[in-house]
């Protein structure tokens, strides 16, 4: 049964309504068809009913509305403006129904069939790997094709259903749902630590070996802690592509590197890295699921970026 059956039934029953109407749904339906139709009789036909209820159906609206909705003649039907308004609005809300009666059916719908996928590739390994274990746990019915990389990806051309993106996104007709930010910290061995010079303020990194994640050869760091904001240009010890590579170089003592928190901070937990200068890091970096601008999702992207959400919120931001 449809929605707007259902809520015929409901106004033709005795079940109190929040809101009520002077027409209901059916009517409205009925003066619909035969504005779109121009015709009673074809008005009739479309709705699989007869010409003189429909005729009943519209002149009763015009009563309760205290308006003249059409001009009829032997020969012809007009609209009037009054009418013409009202066929606008009363479309609206007739398609607002069926539309919400579309979105819940396609919301129970069970994911099903082939998801393709794009996120880089040290993010993709180190998190979005344990999302898609978890989507798949979830939906047996829903297989998945995953491409590893860092470069754009275009989706709508390669057919991807969903990218998660890291940084700013460009404007474009795509959709996006943020999954949330990443956040960094600056983080150096004991071992380095106990050799290096004394390490108080941004200035002192002068002095020490820096590892820098470098993927078009350009190094740097812009650090900001609250309004104070320090740019740290000197060449580092080692520039490297590949942020899993920087931190496996702290890890062996080489110097301090920036990290994303989720990846430094199991390494303070275990001892193995220690955070330095608290505060100081460049600004959090969001992460988006980017997906086919549609009005309705396909059930197997919308749970897949709510599982995305969930694992975001779970292990990176906890």
């Amino acid at each position: 049964m449809t929605v707007v059956r259902r809520l015929i039934r409901l106004a033709k029953s005795d079940t109190p309504l929040l809101m009520t109407t002077t027409v209901d749904f059916a009517e409205m339906q009925a003066f619909i068809a035969v504005v779109v139709e121009g015709s009673f009789t074809t008005a009739a036909e479309r709705l699989n009913t007869d010409k003189a209820r429909i005729s009943r159906i519209v002149r009763r609206m015009e009563e309760k509305l205290g308006a003249r909705l059409l001009n009829r003649s032997t020969r012809h039907l007009s609209v009037t403006e009054v009418g013409r308004d009202y066929f606008e609005r009363v479309s609206s809300i007739v398609k607002a129904a069926e539309m919400a009666e579309a979105a819940v059916a396609q919301r129970a719908e069970e994911p099903k069939g082939r998801l393709k996928i794009t996120v880089g590739a040290e993010f993709g390994t180190m998190r979005v790997d344990g999302w898609i274990a978890a989507f798949l746990h979830r939906w047996p019915k829903v297989s998945i094709e995953t491409e590893y990389t860092n470069r754009l990806v275009d989706i709508i051309h390669e057919g991807v259903d969903v990218a998660i993106r890291i940084g700013s996104l460009e404007d474009s007709e795509l959709s996006a749902r943020k999954l949330g930010e990443l956040s960094y910290g600056l983080y150096a061995s004991p071992g380095y630590l106990d050799r290096a010079a004394p390490l108080r303020t941004v200035d002192d990194l002068k002095r020490h070996d820096l590892i820098m994640h470098a993927p078009r050869g350009r190094p740097g760091w812009t650090l900001v802690n609250g309004e104070k904001t320090e740019k740290v240009l000197h060449t580092p010890r080692c520039a490297l592509d590949n942020t899993v590579a920087a931190m496996n170089a702290a890890l062996s003592g080489l110097g301090i590197v920036q990290l994303p928190t989720y990846m430094g901070e199991p390494h303070v937990a275990g001892s193995r890295l220690t955070r330095v200068l608290q505060g100081w890091a460049r600004i959090p970096v969001p992460v988006h699921a980017v997906f086919a601008s549609t009005r309705y999702m396909d059930p197997k992207v919308r749970d897949f970026v709510d599982v995305c959400r969930d694992g975001f919120r779970s292990d990176v931001e906890g």
